[in-house]
């Protein structure tokens, strides 16, 4: 059941990047010529599935395989790698031709790394002494589209490198994938930025105009007005948080992973001995795009009101005579049938975690944190959940939720659980608790917290969110408004002048600049909010703002995003782009490590 995304309605020409991938991809292979084996790093070909389907491939004379520590099983001479630039996946690739070697086969080796060759990774097949053996090239997949209005730079573990590892190279990734953007759409003329490595890539991209002019005489209006840039640093907040959308909660359960999520058939139907689904989950399924940003609670009332709707349309034809025209629209009822069952059965599922007392104790607790209230409270729920045993990862979310909101936590309380985790899940974790204390995601209390004032001054908190009927962002996560949106809503309307005061309280620096001339010197001419520059294209269409997220975006926040551009006093649309989409399980996975 995989399926490539329909971005028909996308807002800009999405399919042309696809389409320029595939014929990339294609060309390589073409120029191997003859039979060959393609061997795909698996996270690698969960990106290619949204790109270019399997028959394609098997038309270019390819024989697939996954890359592993398992010796490749071909009759092939010809051997393609298609790999990202990691050493760990050089030392599989490295095995399997000294494995071929020690069998007296003779191939012919071509490793492409994506989307660019790197120094450690040759050297890493330098040391095996196996370079003359390999030939090297690039395939530059620097963007994936998910859906119609979002794109992934896939770099699942950028935010950790930059924090943590001290590896900036995702940066000047992302600065070349908006620069490959532009040769397409334009330069964008207004950049907004907050964050160190936002800052970094809107620095670079004009570095890489200069050295790399995108023509802007060829393209009288750019398609792309504004660029924000956000680093996740800014608000790790929003994604600690459990997500309350359909999406959302689909992602925190279930994890979906590039547009499909893999479930037991037993969810969707009778069990068939452990067998594994993929259900797709983009715009192309028409039910899905309507429920996908709604709050859970609302979900499960449409989705029984269509069902009731449904039975009662099948009384009416069988017990009245129907005219030609009603029958059609009966049938065309009928044939959506498959995707209203199939998400009442993922919805059903869903409610069995929803209803747990776990569940709704865990959302108790994250609104306290959140409201920076009743500290004993807290203390008191994080050491219950580890005397418990819980998943620790559940445990770190709540401790970091807490850490980031109180600026640290007090001296005696941060000894006593660094101690209370080791002990209770094992000394190995002493390098994930290193990992988070080098993020600054879990330290002691030095200064005192802003978080009080920017809650207050960004009215990141409502009360009484209407989420069957919601008139702000809060309803994403029932009573919380995701900061970094807010900061968007911010940088859309009015640029970051007004909220300059908040904005010094959040990490890393801020830039505003317009683009043409190419001057460095940041301005804070605004574009003045929805009335003026940002709303008005000389040819009439909505503006278009591109927003990008490095080190990972929700599915909260991109359902929070949509339902700003769908509000009527907001005339343009919106692109979201990422460096991974992410939950706060993901998010604290990609810091996890254990010893030995």
């Amino acid at each position: 059941m995989a399926q490539i995304p329909n971005l028909d309605n996308a807002p800009i020409n999405l399919t042309s990047i696809r389409e320029q991938s595939q014929k990339e991809l294609i060309n390589i292979l073409k120029n191997v010529r003859g039979k060959k084996c393609l061997v795909i790093d698996p996270k690698l070909g969960d990106s290619l599935s949204l790109i270019i389907q399997t028959s394609i491939l098997k038309e270019q004379g390819v024989e697939l395989r996954h890359l592993s520590a398992e010796p490749i099983q071909t009759d092939c001479n010809k051997v393609v790698y298609l790999v990202r630039s990691q050493p760990k996946l050089m030392r599989f690739i490295c095995s399997n031709i000294h494995d071929d070697v020690s069998k007296g086969l003779h191939r012919e080796y071509h490793v492409y790394f994506v989307p660019r060759r790197t120094v450690v990774c040759e050297k890493v097949l330098e040391d095996e002494k196996l370079h003359h053996m390999i030939t090297i090239g690039e395939y530059p997949l620097h963007m994936v589209a998910m859906d119609e209005d979002v794109l992934s730079f896939e770099l699942d573990f950028s935010y950790k490198e930059c924090q943590v590892d001290g590896d900036t190279s995702s940066i000047w990734h992302i600065a070349k994938s908006i620069h490959k953007l532009e040769f397409s759409f334009g330069v964008i003329p207004n950049v907004r930025a907050k964050g160190k490595a936002s800052v970094r890539i809107a620095d670079i991209l004009n570095r890489m105009q200069a050295e790399e002019p995108v023509n802007s005489s060829d393209m009288a209006v750019p398609e792309i007005n504004t660029l924000i840039l956000l680093d996740r640093e800014v608000d790790m907040v929003t994604p600690l948080c459990t997500q309350l959308t359909y999406e959302g909660l689909l992602d925190e359960f279930l994890h979906i992973n590039n547009g499909s999520v893999e479930i037991d058939t037993s969810i969707l139907g009778p069990p068939q001995d452990g067998k594994k689904t993929k259900v797709p989950l983009n715009s192309s399924d028409k039910l899905f795009k309507e429920i996908r940003d709604l709050n859970f609670e609302v979900v499960v009332q449409i989705l029984r009101q269509k069902a009731t709707s449904m039975k009662q349309d099948y009384t009416d034809m069988s017990t009245t005579t129907q005219s030609v025209s009603e029958l059609k629209d009966f049938v065309k009822k009928l044939n959506s049938l498959p995707e209203m069952s199939r998400h009442i059965d993922l919805a059903k599922h869903l409610s069995t975690f929803t209803s747990k007392p776990s569940f709704l104790g865990q959302l108790d607790m994250e609104h306290t944190i959140i409201e920076g209230e009743s500290y004993d409270i807290c203390f008191e729920y994080i050491e219950e959940l580890i005397h418990k045993q819980e998943p620790l990862i559940t445990v770190l979310r709540l401790l970091i939720l807490f850490s980031i909101t109180n600026a640290g936590l007090p001296k005696k309380h941060f000894d006593y659980f660094r101690r209370e985790l080791l002990h209770s899940y094992g000394f190995e974790h002493i390098a994930t608790l290193s990992n988070l204390e080098k993020a600054g995601l879990f330290k002691k209390q030095e200064t005192k917290s802003n978080w009080l004032t920017i809650k207050r001054t960004l009215q990141l908190v409502v009360e009484d969110t209407d989420t069957a009927n919601p008139n702000d962002i809060a309803y994403v996560f029932s009573g919380y408004a995701p900061l970094s949106i807010r900061l968007v809503q911010h940088a859309i309307r009015s640029g970051w002048r007004p909220v300059e005061e908040v904005l010094k309280m959040l990490p890393g620096p801020h830039l505003e600049t317009k683009r043409g001339g190419f001057s460095n010197s940041p301005s804070f001419d605004t574009l003045s909010g929805v009335s003026t520059s940002i709303a008005k294209v000389p040819d009439g269409r909505r503006a278009l703002v591109l927003v990008v997220f490095v080190g990972g975006v929700t599915f909260a926040e991109i359902s929070a995003l949509r339902f700003l551009s769908a509000q009527e006093s907001m005339a343009y649309d919106l692109i979201i782009a990422s460096t991974k989409i992410v939950n706060g399980q993901t998010l604290v996975e990609t810091f996890m490590e254990k010893l030995g």
